[in-house]
């Protein structure tokens, strides 16, 4: 083996895991006949956000989704199936997740799909309504999705937005009765999603709407958003709507004006990587994860240790693909930087 690389993305093996065992039942059936001929690949297509403010995460889940397809098509795929990904970029654009999805699903015969915003799932809706033959799930757990009489070819494979937000304040509740809790959440139909919802909640459970502060997300600067913080002084802050920026920024700032605030995310943040990304502010923070993570090895998990026997096993190749219009200096960056690291790598795995 020349180099090992990590298997981070582990939500997104998980939700291409539940994709894939929703597949419908009468092409199964199909594809297991006795004697029947080689059948053509199940089509996995993708809108994923591999450019743009969501960038890092759509990158990781499409390695992931990568990675999980493997696993299965290494032991059979589907009933005898192998699955097919296809996926294009999407830059988190609701208008050019559509251009894509409609590409993709002109060009093959997509049977499953995978939506990378709220806003794109509301949007394609209709016309997968009108199509009748693909299933899709994907990054949002909007709350308006899971109306299945609205929405009958979407799913999801976790508690919605709402939901989320809801089990941090019936830990507030009940962990500090009264507490006053500020909102934090980005301008988007992600994070604007739940905060109807919370805002109930907080009434109903006898807490305190301290705030709500509301920013693009990303990196931003939050300096005049740390004040109003400061001012409202809440017991607890919840973030939604964002994956990593600008939160890191919001707990280092408000921690060295004196805050004492218990900060807390939900879904999109608790992801093991994007929590170690925080560094030093990720000290006390709490959330909601509706999954495991991958070094929980309590009872019996067959897909994890397939995940975990797959994360270990490494590469045997790597390959470097360079982005960009200066190919030149990528080529001499990964002379100088990549290759001796492989080198050294590919000699330390021949050692043992």
């Amino acid at each position: 083996m020349t180099t090992k690389i990590n298997k981070r993305d582990l939500i997104a093996l998980g939700l291409a895991g539940a994709a894939a065992a929703a597949f419908p039942a009468s092409a199964l059936a199909q594809a297991a006949k006795a004697g029947a001929k080689p059948q053509e690949d199940i089509v996995f297509g993708a809108s994923v956000p591999l450019s743009g403010v969501f960038a890092f995460a759509g990158i990781g889940i499409d390695a992931g989704i990568k990675d999980y397809l493997t696993i299965l098509n290494d032991g059979g795929g589907v009933k005898g199936r192998k699955v097919r990904y296809v996926a294009e970029d999407t830059a988190y654009k609701v208008d050019q997740s559509m251009a894509v999805f409609k590409r993709i699903t002109s060009q093959n015969k997509v049977s499953l799909y995978y939506a990378d915003s709220t806003g794109f799932v509301k949007a394609v809706n209709p016309e997968l309504d009108r199509m009748g033959s693909i299933l899709m799930t994907g990054a949002s757990f909007a709350r308006e999705i899971s109306n299945a009489e609205k929405y009958p070819m979407q799913f999801m494979v976790g508690p919605d937005y709402s939901e989320m937000v809801g089990i941090l304040l019936q830990y507030i509740a009940k962990t500090k009765p009264g507490a006053k809790v500020a909102l934090v959440y980005s301008d988007t139909e992600f994070g604007r999603d739940p905060v109807d919802a919370a805002r109930n909640s907080i009434k109903a459970l006898g807490l305190t709407l301290a705030t709500e502060i509301v920013t693009a997300p990303g990196s931003v600067d939050v300096s005049a958003e740390i004040v109003k913080l400061r001012r409202a002084d809440p017991d607890y802050t919840i973030f939604h709507g964002y994956v990593s920026a600008p939160i890191p920024e919001f707990i280092t700032q408000a921690k060295s004006l004196g805050l004492k605030s218990q900060f807390m995310g939900t879904f999109w943040t608790m992801d093991n990587s994007t929590v170690m990304k925080m560094g030093p502010a990720a000290d006390g923070f709490l959330g909601v994860m509706p999954y495991r993570y991958y070094y929980d090895t309590e009872g019996k998990s067959p897909m994890l240790e397939k995940i975990r026997a797959f994360e270990d096993a490494g590469f045997d190749n790597v390959y470097l693909h360079q982005v960009g219009p200066d190919q030149a200096g990528f080529l001499r960056f990964a002379e100088r930087e990549l290759l001796p690291v492989a080198g050294r790598t590919r000699v330390g795995a021949a050692a043992r």
